[in-house]
């Protein structure tokens, strides 16, 4: 083997793989982006930051992620590519040095009822082998301890086609599952109150039947009436047993009713086809107040709520069930596989312990594998998908987050970081989205977006090391030492909200009385039980508005002016002051352009390739037919006020011929929040998750209820955003209204009239109250994990 030697003083020439060190971006106009050029260095942690709305995540996730996911997808065949999502390659003139990405965002993980924390990070897998090897008494396979596959046996004959003659085989089958049968591996049953269905005493031409939409003309109680099967005539509670099954229960039966070919279904399933296997969420305001009303959900009295056959779980290790292990506290369970030696699957245990260990180390010790995961907050389901990142081999990799900070107290970002930082060290390129000033703290790179938000942003501020930013006067730089302090004097409560013998998940037996009237924050560290105080005790009812961080469904037709309401009283007036139907002021209905179909785009789909949206050449992207924009109120025509701001529109609606008092309201309420920026066509789907929190706030803030109940409402917020919520907090409270809020970012703390701290841990180490008064008493105090980092925070 031969040593080089160096022959002069001069170093040597850099390799040409090492020069490609740097992501460079060139005239990037994704969304709001105005021609950005960026170099962004590899290897390092860049942060990137700047108001709600200015364009960070159409830079990060619409250009360089989208772009490095679309290059990745060409790499695979076209018979592939037909069964993956197309991505349209973003609009940028120059992308180079892109690394693999990985992107761990804020989506909320699948709702689904069998969805849970095990079985999206293949926790579950791992157990399920594990019992299957060692479990006592053995039941079979890893599939005997799954609640996601049913048992299921068959026989019969087969034929067979052997030597040229046709031979007839008996063959059987069975699979041994570990779901419940009678849940379904759900782990509650539905209960339904037959009261709420209909009522006894009158007959179905009465109109008994009380769900919505039977009404009492309606073709569904005309099926019943007309079935042959019913009396239309007779009160329900005169019904025979087989009358009352048929009405209740029957199977879909084919009838003919006034000549006409209909499917007759009994009440019961005809809900729970309807109704029940809807999304909670995506139902109309009526339907699921009547939901709630009618049904309620028990644990599955087979099963107890664990969604596993007797069979799966009296399969034990050590006296622990399959069950037992995935009910147990996560860091517990660690201690407990930790205590496993068994050398024939050490290699099994090697990964489970390293899976376990990573959901404490994040931060997620106090979960639970059992628990469902569309019940995981924004914050905490980022986190899961970090966790099987955490252990990877893998580096030169380029992993985006969307503010992982999100839903962590302040003791927890610290922790937060140290990962964010182990990745980087790998041999990783980070970028993060964020407004956190610990985040952005520990930085090698700051690119500042703005100066404003909307059509006011889009261009690249400033670009460099964090030092630099302080003095660059940006919004973000005059911003980043801002500290809130604490309130002198705090209003005085004008009643209580008591809560006693609080116990919803890890609560223990809480008693606390919430004052009214006031400002009053929730706190304590992720896991602690916040919301398990506020959102499970808080009696829900019409005097209660709750704003939770649920996300806004809404495809590309929905906008601002449809979520909130604000078409409607736009579209009467615009129909008054013609004399037409309301109905030809909405894209989505007789007004719509007949080529698009409202739209404004015409798709055309080019299957494994990414599919192309141009602009409709009739209506060029108005989404009105022509004939619509003929018509005009105040001097414009409809699509004119749907391409305004809300700034200029609130102007507008408020005085002259344009005056619409109750389009004005709801345009202030979006103003308020912040949104002034936003044009009220903007499709939803180009919304950033601040802004779509404060849409959906704005909404709420029209109800009538006099307690306010908001969950972290400074999630996507600039550090210059969180002052306009203080003031509108404030608004709310000074206009005689009681707001809750559960929050962990100190300056609300700090503008708080009252605090409630809970913890001292997470999961079982948490649920009490450790702190009940003003902020200055908290900061006083120093008594807990909140009092110190707020104490630091105000520099007390």
């Amino acid at each position: 083997m031969s040593t080089a030697r160096s022959t002069g003083t001069q170093a040597p020439e850099p390799h040409a793989a090492d020069s490609h060190d740097l992501i460079r971006v060139h005239g990037a106009r994704e969304n709001n982006l105005k021609d950005v050029s960026i170099e962004i260095p590899k290897r390092r942690l860049t942060v990137f930051t700047g108001v709600s709305g200015s364009g960070k995540s159409s830079l990060v996730f619409d250009t360089v992620a989208a772009e490095s996911q679309r290059l990745i997808n060409e790499t695979y065949s076209a018979f592939v590519q037909g069964f993956m999502p197309s991505v349209a390659r973003p609009d940028v003139d120059v992308l180079d040095g892109l690394t693999t990405a990985i992107i761990v965002d804020q989506q909320r993980m699948g709702a689904d009822p069998r969805s849970t924390v095990g079985t999206a990070t293949d926790t579950n897998a791992m157990l399920r082998i594990l019992f299957s090897r060692l479990g006592q008494p053995h039941i079979g396979s890893a599939k005997a301890f799954s609640f996601n596959v049913a048992s299921i046996s068959g026989a019969g004959a087969v034929t067979v086609e052997r030597a040229g003659k046709t031979v007839k085989e008996k063959r059987s089958f069975s699979i041994t599952g570990g779901m419940c049968p009678r849940c379904e591996g759900r782990g509650s049953v539905s209960d339904i109150d037959l009261t709420q269905l209909y009522d006894d005493s009158k007959s179905l031409s009465e109109g008994a039947i009380t769900v919505p939409g039977f009404t009492g003309d309606g073709w569904m109680t005309r099926i019943y009436a007309g079935s042959g099967f019913l009396d239309p005539d007779k009160p329900i509670r005169d019904y025979s047993e087989q009358e009352l099954r048929d009405f209740l229960h029957r199977e879909p039966t084919k009838v003919k009713v006034n000549g006409i070919n209909l499917t007759y279904e009994g009440l019961i399933p005809k809900v729970q086809k309807s109704m029940l296997a809807k999304d909670r969420e995506a139902m109309q305001p009526h339907i699921r107040a009547f939901v709630d009303r009618a049904v309620t959900f028990t644990a599955c009295p087979d099963c107890g709520g664990t969604r596993l056959t007797e069979a799966a779980r009296s399969s034990k290790i050590g006296g622990i069930s399959i069950a037992d292990a995935c009910a147990m506290q996560i860091s517990d369970l660690a201690e407990w596989v930790r205590g496993l030696d068994e050398p024939s699957v050490a290699p099994l245990l090697a990964a489970l312990r390293q899976t376990l260990d990573s959901f404490v180390e994040i931060g997620l010790g106090y979960l639970s594998l059992e628990r469902p995961a569309g019940t995981l907050s924004g914050g905490e389901a980022q986190r899961v998908k970090m966790i099987r990142h955490l252990g990877s081999s893998l580096t030169d990799v380029t992993y985006v987050f969307d503010e992982p900070s999100t839903g962590l107290h302040p003791h927890d970002i610290q922790r937060m970081n140290g990962l964010l930082l182990q990745l980087r060290d790998k041999g990783n390129t980070v970028l993060v989205v964020e407004h956190k000033p610990e985040v952005i703290a520990i930085a090698d790179h700051v690119v500042d977006l703005g100066p404003g938000a909307g059509s006011a942003g889009g261009t690249v501020c400033y670009e460099g090391p964090l030092a630099g930013l302080r003095a660059a006067g940006t919004v973000t730089g005059r911003h980043l030492d801002d500290r809130a302090a604490v309130k002198k004097t705090v209003r005085t409560s004008t009643g209580k909200l008591p809560i006693r013998g609080a116990t919803a998940h890890n609560l223990r037996d809480v008693d606390v009385d919430i004052p009214l009237g006031v400002l009053v924050v929730v706190t304590g560290v992720a896991g602690s039980g916040k919301s398990s105080l506020v959102h499970g005790s808080v009696p829900p009812g019409e005097d209660v508005v709750s704003v939770d961080q649920s996300p806004i469904r809404g495809s590309r037709r929905s906008n601002p002016a449809t979520y909130t309401g604000l078409l409607e009283p736009i579209r009467k007036a615009f129909a008054k002051a013609n004399g037409v139907k309301p109905a030809l002021f909405s894209p989505n209905s007789e007004g719509a352009c007949p080529t698009c179909n409202g739209a404004g785009v015409v798709y055309t789909d080019l299957a494994m390739m990414a599919g192309v949206a141009t602009t409709c050449e009739d209506c060029e992207g108005r989404r009105f037919d022509a004939s619509v924009l003929e018509y005009h109120f105040g001097g414009k025509d409809i699509s004119e006020v749907l391409a305004m701001p809300v700034t200029e529109a609130e102007a507008f609606f408020a005085a002259g011929e344009a005056r619409t008092p109750a389009a004005h309201r709801i345009l202030t309420r979006l103003a308020d929040v912040g949104l002034g920026y936003v044009s009220l066509g903007q499709p939803l789907t180009t919304l950033s998750g601040g802004e779509r929190q404060r849409l959906k706030l704005a909404t709420h803030m029209g109800d009538k209820g006099g307690i306010y109940v908001l969950d972290e409402p400074t999630t996507g917020l600039h550090l210059a955003d969180v002052e306009q919520l203080l003031g509108l907090l404030d608004r709310l409270v000074d206009s005689g209204k009681s707001v809750i809020v559960v929050e962990h970012h100190q300056a609300v703390m700090a503008h708080a009239d009252w605090i409630i701290d809970l913890g001292p841990g997470a999961g079982h180490d948490g649920g009490r109250i450790v702190f009940e008064g003003t902020p200055a008493e908290l900061v006083a105090a120093r008594s807990t994990l909140t009092a110190e980092h707020l104490a630091a925070y105000v520099g007390a």
